[in-house]
C-alpha cells in the first residue's frame, strides 16, 4: 500500500466526518420550533412511558434513545413494530407517547402500526427523513431528520441519517432533564453501579466496620492490649472509648510503633492508650457520603488511612478505612 493510497484513505475518513458534521449542523436549521415545542410538551407531560419504535438501523437508534431517556429520568421502552403487530402492542397504553423513527417515513411495519396507535389515542412523535411521508402525516409532532446525503460512498447505507436521528433523540432527552428538573442525585439513583452513582449514593454506613467488627479499647488499656486488639480487628487501628461509649481518641498501628520506639523498656508497663492515642481525631458520621469521607482523608498535608465513625453524641459506631472506599470503586 503506497503513501498516496494511505493519504486517500485518510482523506476519505476526514470527508465522512465532515459530511456527518455538516448534516448535524444543517439539522438545527431544519427543525421547526413549533414542532420541537410540541414534542417536548408531549414527552414532559407523559403520564405513562415513552415507547420508541423503529426497524433496522432506525430500530438500533430507537433502542439507544429509549435507553438514554430511561437513564435520565424519563421511563422509556423499545418496541419493534413487527412484534407489535403480533401481540406486543399490548405494552402501549393511552397514557403513553410513541416516538417513531424512520428515514423514509414509509417503513411497512411502522406504517401498519399507525391505525392501531390512533385507535388507542396515543400521541405520536415522528423523527423522520420524509416530512411528507405517511408517518409524518399521522404524527402529532414531526421532527425533520432529513439529510442531503449519506456518508456512505454509495449514498445508500444509513450513516448520516441515523446520526442525525440519534442526535435529535439525545437532544430531546437532554432537554427533558432540564424541563423535569432532574438533578445529579436523581441521575445517580439510576446508575448505582457507575462511579458517578456511587459517589452520590454510597454512604459511610455502607462501608464502615461497626458493631462486633468495631475494635475498641479503654483509655487505660495497656500497650499489649492495644496491640492485641489491633491484630484481632485487622483494620490497622482501634477506637479509644470511655465508659459511656463515647470516642476519646484513635490509635493506629503506626501510632503504637512510634510510641514504643520512644519509651524506654523499663517504662513499657506504664504505657497506656491515653498516652498513645490521637485525641479529638477527625471523625465522620455514618450518613456522610463515602466519597466525601475519601476527600477528607486525602485532601490534607498528611493523608489519613482510617477514620472513626460517630453519631451526633460522639458515640463511637465504628471505623472506615481509605482502603475500603477505594476498593468500592470510587
Amino acid at each position: 500500500m503506497s503513501a498516496t493510497q494511505d493519504l486517500d484513505y485518510v482523506s476519505r475518513v476526514v470527508e465522512v466526518l465532515r459530511i456527518a458534521a455538516d448534516a448535524l449542523t444543517t439539522s438545527t436549521e431544519r427543525l421547526e420550533p413549533k414542532q420541537l415545542e410540541r414534542a417536548i410538551h408531549l414527552l414532559a407531560n407523559c403520564r405513562g412511558k415513552v415507547v420508541v419504535a423503529g426497524v433496522g438501523k432506525s430500530g438500533l437508534v430507537a433502542r439507544k434513545i429509549a435507553s438514554t431517556l430511561t437513564s435520565t429520568g424519563t421511563a422509556a421502552v423499545y418496541l419493534h413494530p413487527a412484534d407489535a403487530l403480533h401481540g406486543d402492542l399490548g405494552i402501549v397504553t393511552p397514557m403513553d407517547v410513541v416516538v417513531a423513527l424512520s428515514n423514509s417515513g414509509e417503513t411497512d411495519e411502522l406504517v401498519a402500526m399507525l391505525p392501531h396507535l390512533k385507535h388507542r389515542n396515543v400521541p405520536i412523535i415522528a423523527i423522520v427523513g420524509g416530512i411528507k411521508s405517511t408517518l409524518a402525516r399521522n404524527a402529532d409532532a414531526v421532527l425533520d431528520a432529513s439529510v442531503k446525503q449519506e456518508a456512505c460512498p454509495l449514498n445508500l447505507a444509513p450513516t448520516t441519517s441515523t446520526l442525525v436521528a440519534l442526535a435529535i433523540g439525545d437532544a430531546l432527552a437532554a432537554t427533558l432533564i432540564q424541563v423535569k428538573g432532574i438533578t445529579s442525585e436523581d441521575f445517580a439513583l439510576n446508575h448505582p453501579a457507575g462511579r458517578m452513582g456511587k459517589r452520590l449514593t454510597l454512604k459511610v454506613s455502607d462501608l464502615m466496620h461497626g458493631g462486633p467488627d468495631n475494635p475498641t479499647v479503654s483509655p487505660d488499656a495497656s500497650w499489649m492490649m492495644i496491640a492485641s486488639t489491633i491484630s484481632k480487628g485487622g483494620l490497622g487501628a482501634v477506637n479509644v472509648i470511655d465508659d459511656t461509649g463515647r470516642l476519646t481518641g484513635i490509635i493506629t498501628d503506626g501510632d503504637l510503633r512510634r510510641s514504643l520506639e520512644k519509651v524506654k523498656a523499663v517504662n513499657l508497663e506504664k504505657l497506656t492508650a491515653n498516652q498513645i492515642m490521637t485525641k479529638d481525631p477527625v471523625v465522620v458520621s455514618r450518613d456522610l457520603l463515602a466519597y466525601d469521607a475519601l476527600q477528607l482523608m486525602e485532601n490534607r498535608p498528611s493523608q489519613i488511612a482510617v477514620l472513626p465513625v460517630v453519631d451526633e453524641d460522639r458515640t463511637c459506631l465504628g471505623l472506615i478505612r481509605i482502603h475500603d472506599i477505594v476498593r468500592s470503586g470510587l
